[in-house]
């Protein structure tokens, strides 16, 4: 055989560069130190951040019922964010009073720039903004608004006692003031505040009773704390500054203020309303509750949560974080109060990707440990250097990319550890079977000619690869980011393990492997126990036309069969599975008009029925407030829930480590716990799971259109009665709830006009009265917050009663008027309902019908036919039935229209571009082939086994009862590279032998039993690097796929080929051997020249 020669190609020629180089072992170091480097600055995260960017405009319509509110404000306000480029979708919901208008940005729009286009764009419209309309609050919120790391603060058991609500907000403001000296930090918010308050409640009797309006109590305190610089005075040649007035510290000052009654007597504060330090003024409760041995320990609590600058490292600021914490505990916070940390995305992203660390030594020491036995130490030596270099420089190829060390590029990495060595072992198994020959070569000789005979294989197999992997980077939507560092990460891998088994192994081998490599090579007519067992096995397959007909069909039958247990729902399909996380959420939701006490006890109640699950470790309850929001929270607004009737209940678990069941199992039995809860009728209670990959409305959203609103409540109150009918849909909510009622107070025109009172007096009073009106600050100085001053009803006596309508108005319309007239002599008080909420998607008006899946199945799609059959079987009397829509919403909005959306949104979408991925993928390895092979029918042929892996795929899912998901596609279409490129290895030997006289089942056994060891190699390396991953919630359909696939698909490949041959060409050789058809491969080529 020829040395070193002009027909080396692209793989021998660099072998022969760097074989004996110098450089090698520099590149070797210089490798592995860009690798450490950017191992050690990648952030780590627990998920890939998505960037969905939100921004909520708020606006005030006062007055405006929800009808006219939708036209004069919402409307226009649609049209312009609308316009604004990057815009995806337009949410809007509307209600008495005011409106929120949400539009949602395309994926992977910078946060910040998609506030300042809608900023922007306002600005530039302000003039559509209708006359008594304030500006719109404009607030953008995107994935870094996201807390990592919450702190909860609760007195110990023994202070509970001395310690309030009022008394934590005080040091939960000094606490995030010490916390934003920690660098990189990004937005914090205190939940659960409750802040000191100065209030005067006025006594609408004794007011009354001196004749004092609220309009003179307001002015009075107003005017009494007033506080500013007039100028400047020259005192002794100086000049000095002049301050006019002073601020009320004391609430004696406040009570002692002289008031003029109408008859001129002299009255002071103190005399006609009650001045107190309220500590509790706001509408919201929050508790912490811990299980102990003698039962559940309830304390008041105040949460704070802290979340970073974007493009940071959040193993580091948590870390940094928890350090503060414990040098603020030894500083200024007080020993008896507790800051429990009930949230570090830091601790379990660091964790996570420690694991996944130590799976990817697993596998890299397993693979070691395969090639050790199947090749040889020396061989295994090379290997154990190969895979860390791979590895390193595809985390540096990371680290310019963009990525994140997170849960994905880490599977990225694991998953491809299996396929990257490919190239490594075939270079090594061929050098080894090269140097078995003992032909008298020297041994870089022997090493640059085994390189280059399987060096254009090898190329076109690793780019095979990389073309499978590649297209899934385009995939739309919301799991398209999410997934991307898979075929980026795992494409740069091959093309480094392609460089490094080229450039490095031979380099490796020269240097550690023996010149006798006998039994690790295959000597002329010797193939070894693996290639024995193979020709026994594949002999009588290959024996006849016939029987390799009978065996062709028999798996083109077990491949259809597989696909059938998709049909039977044997194997179900779903987006991804539920991870295992460290915490659930309970949410509430009581009937409109609920008050936050009532909330509160749903709490309470909620927690005593969850005491007894054991892995629950303690319970946050957030009553009249949003608990502090993760990703899924995010998307679905949970931070604007502050309503009174609005609740959630935060559930802490055990660590994964110290717990049996996963964070969905308990989920399930606490929904299961929740069933016959008594809480007051049309609660709705949801058991909400942190989600796995992209968070949606909800799982099973339905979106209700059609000609009006009453028709689309209608019709989706029927739509919510079908889905609770339907044993595994749970959970189950709509988007308008219970008609809330309003007090309404109207103005009595003519007694207005008769006792000469203001208009704008009466509502001044009303507003005082129910809204009140903050007058000031009292600045106490010492480096003390200073304190609002509110003029207002107390919470308790806020009503609309007699005693209340005794409110004084002053009757001043005329000059020099100084009567006064009870409000009730100018008022009416009625009762009404407020209007229904109105929601919009693209301006499009709709009801939601929302719910979760639990129980036989947990993918909408089930719950999607489930729905729709029972639809089709009900009675809808008078209702016109909805026509069912699964993508896109209706153009004819005259008849009602149910719009899947949802999970099954990003289903279809995630689904439908891999699937168009795939396709793309098949195309590109196809020519890629035909490039190789010069020949249209041979590609053809290597292409046959893809669908083999589905026989392994769906067994798999089917024994470990797993959804498939869409990481089991992503296992897929790699097996797609990874079939073909072992299909290319056999098929490229077959062409080598074809030039012989022997008979063509002669050489398709000697090729299959020569190769079908590396093959078999490959394929048990890259199942190994699945195996590690089997154990992974949401990765686990990808390692299902590789290791069933490849079980499957290596076995039958080694098979079908040859199979194809025979009943393709085996007659036509029986007659022609000596001259074999130039369809069936093209011209044999010599090994060394390929």
């Amino acid at each position: 055989m020829k040395s070193a020669a002009p027909g080396l190609g692209l793989a021998g020629n660099l072998t022969r560069a760097f074989i004996s180089s110098p450089l090698t072992p520099l590149f070797l170091l210089a490798a592995l130190a860009l690798g450490l480097v950017a191992l050690i600055t990648l952030p780590r995260e627990e998920e890939p951040q998505i960037s969905v960017p939100m921004v909520d405009i708020h606006v005030t319509a006062n007055g405006l019922k929800a009808a006219d509110a939708e036209k004069l404000v919402t409307e226009p306000l649609e049209t312009i964010v609308k316009s604004i480029d990057g815009v995806e979708h337009v949410y809007s919901q509307t209600e008495d009073n005011g409106a929120i208008v949400t539009p949602r940005f395309q994926v992977g729009t910078n946060a910040d720039t998609a506030v300042l286009r809608v900023q922007e764009k306002i600005d530039a419209n302000m003039n559509r903004i209708p006359v008594g309309i304030p500006a719109p609050l404009i607030v953008g919120r995107g994935i870094d608004d996201v807390a990592i790391v919450v702190v909860t603060l609760r007195p110990t058991s023994d202070a509970a006692s001395h310690w309030t609500a009022n008394g934590l907000t005080r040091l939960a403001r000094e606490l995030q003031f010490e916390l934003a000296k920690v660098p990189n930090i990004g937005l914090t918010y205190i939940v659960g505040e409750q802040p000191e308050r100065i209030e005067v409640e006025p006594d609408p009797e004794k007011l009354s009773l001196y004749g004092i309006t609220l309009q003179q109590l307001v002015a009075k305190i107003d005017g009494a704390n007033q506080s500013f610089r007039i100028g400047t005075v020259r005192e002794n040649g100086q000049q000095r500054a002049i301050v006019a007035g002073q601020t009320l510290q004391e609430l004696p000052q406040i009570g002692n203020l002289l008031l003029t009654a109408r008859d001129g007597r002299p009255v002071y504060v103190r005399d006609v309303a009650k001045v107190v330090l309220a500590t509790s003024p706001a509408e919201n409760r929050v508790t912490d509750i811990r299980k102990t041995a003698e039962g559940l320990e309830v304390a008041p609590a105040v949460s704070l949560a802290i979340a970073k600058r974007p493009g940071t490292n959040a193993v580091v600021i948590a870390h940094d974080i928890i350090k503060r914490l414990q040098e603020v505990r030894g500083q200024i916070f007080p020993k008896d109060v507790e800051m429990a940390v009930t949230r570090d995305y830091g601790h379990t992203a660091n964790e996570k990707a420690n694991e996944l660390l130590f799976h990817l030594g697993l596998a890299t020491v397993s693979i070691v440990i395969l090639v050790a036995i199947a090749i040889g130490w020396r061989e295994a030596l090379v290997v154990a250097v190969v895979i860390p270099t791979t590895i390193l420089l595809t985390l540096f190829a990371a680290r310019i990319m963009g990525y994140t060390l997170n849960r994905v590029s880490l599977f990225a990495l694991i998953f491809s550890i299996g396929i990257l060595v490919d190239d490594a072992t075939v270079v090594i198994e061929n050098i080894a079977r090269h140097w078995a020959m003992n032909d008298g070569r020297s041994r870089a000789s022997a090493a640059i000619d085994a390189v280059a005979e399987v060096g254009n294989p090898t190329i076109i197999a690793t780019l095979t690869v990389v073309a499978a992997l590649l297209p899934m980077l385009f995939v739309s939507g919301m799991m398209g980011p999410y997934m991307s560092p898979i075929p980026a990460n795992a494409s740069a891998a091959m093309l480094f393990s392609f460089f490094v088994a080229v450039m490095l192994t031979p380099w490796l081998m020269v240097k550690v492997g023996k010149r006798d490599a006998g039994g690790h090579g295959h000597a002329p007519g010797e193939v070894g126990r693996l290639g024995r067992f193979y020709v026994a096995v594949a002999r009588p397959i290959l024996k006849s036309r016939a029987r390799a007909w009978a065996f062709l069909v028999v798996v083109g039958f077990a491949t259809l069969a597989s696909m059938g247990l998709l049909y039977t729902e044997q194997v179900t399909v779903k987006l991804l599975p539920f991870d295992n996380k460290s915490n659930l959420q309970v949410v509430v939701d009581l009937p409109k008009g609920s008050s936050v006490e009532d909330t509160n006890r749903s709490l309470q109640e909620i927690v005593k029925r969850l005491a007894t699950v054991p892995e629950i470790v303690s319970f946050q309850t957030y009553a009249g407030t949003a608990a502090p929001f993760d990703f899924n929270g995010l998307v679905r607004h949970y931070y604007l829930r502050s309503n009174p009737e609005q609740g959630d209940v935060t559930v802490d678990l055990l660590e994964k480590g110290d717990r049996e069941r996963t964070s969905h199992a308990i989920a399930l039995d606490t929904r299961e716990r929740l069933r016959d809860l008594d809480l007051p009728a049309g609660s709705t209670v949801k058991v909400v799971e942190p989600p796995p990959g992209p968070p949606v409305l909800a799982t099973l959203l339905a979106e209700i259109y059609g000609p009006d609103p009453a028709t689309r409540r209608a019709v989706a109150q029927k739509v919510r009665e079908i889905f609770k009918s339907i044993p595994f849909i749970v959970d189950v909510d709509d988007s308008f709830h219970n008609q809330a009622e309003r007090v309404r107070v109207s103005i009595d025109q003519d007694n207005l006009e008769y006792y000469r009172v203001e208009q704008s007096d009466v509502y001044d009073t009303l507003n005082t009265l129910y809204g009140g009106t903050t007058v000031g600050y009292s600045h106490r100085g010492g480096g003390r917050q200073p304190i609002p001053i509110r003029i207002a009803l107390p919470k308790g006596r806020s009503v609309m009663d007699e005693r209340a309508l005794s409110t004084p108005v002053p009757a001043n319309a005329l000059p020099g008027g100084r009567g006064v007239v009870e409000l009730g002599d100018v008022v009416s008080v009625s009762r009404e309902p407020a209007s229904w909420p109105i929601f919009r998607h693209n301006g499009h008006p709709a009801e939601m019908v929302m719910a979760d899946l639990a129980g036989a199945y947990e993918a909408p799609i089930y719950g999607m036919l489930a729905v729709d059959d029972a639809i089709a079987k009900a009675d809808w009397g008078k209702l016109p039935k909805p026509v069912i829509s699964f993508h896109g919403q209706p153009d004819d909005e005259t008849h009602p229209t149910l719009l899947w959306d949802g999970e099954w949104e990003v289903t279809w979408v995630t689904f439908r571009d891999m699937g168009a991925a795939f396709m793309v993928a098949l195309l590109g390895i196809y020519i890629l082939v035909v490039a190789q092979f010069g020949s249209f029918k041979v590609p053809l042929v290597i292409l046959t086994p893809i669908p083999l892996t589905l026989i392994g795929i769906m067994f798999g899912h089917w024994l470990f009862a797993a959804p498939f998901t869409a990481t089991s596609m992503i296992g897929f279409i790699a097996l797609a590279g990874i079939i073909v490129r072992n299909s290319i290895l056999l098929v490229d030997f077959i062409r080598h032998s074809r030039g012989t006289d022997r008979e063509l089942i002669d050489v398709l056994l000697e090729a299959g039993a020569i190769r079908f060891k590396p093959i078999l190699l490959t394929a048990l390396a890259a199942m190994i690097g699945a195996a590690v991953i089997l154990a992974d919630p949401i990765f686990q359909g990808l390692a299902i796929s590789l290791l069933f696939g490849l079980a499957s698909s290596t076995a039958l490949t080694v098979l079908v080929i040859p199979a194809i041959y025979i009943v393709l060409r085996g007659e036509k050789h029986s007659s022609r051997r000596r001259q074999p058809p130039e369809a069936a491969v093209a011209a044999p080529v010599p090994p060394s020249s390929s």
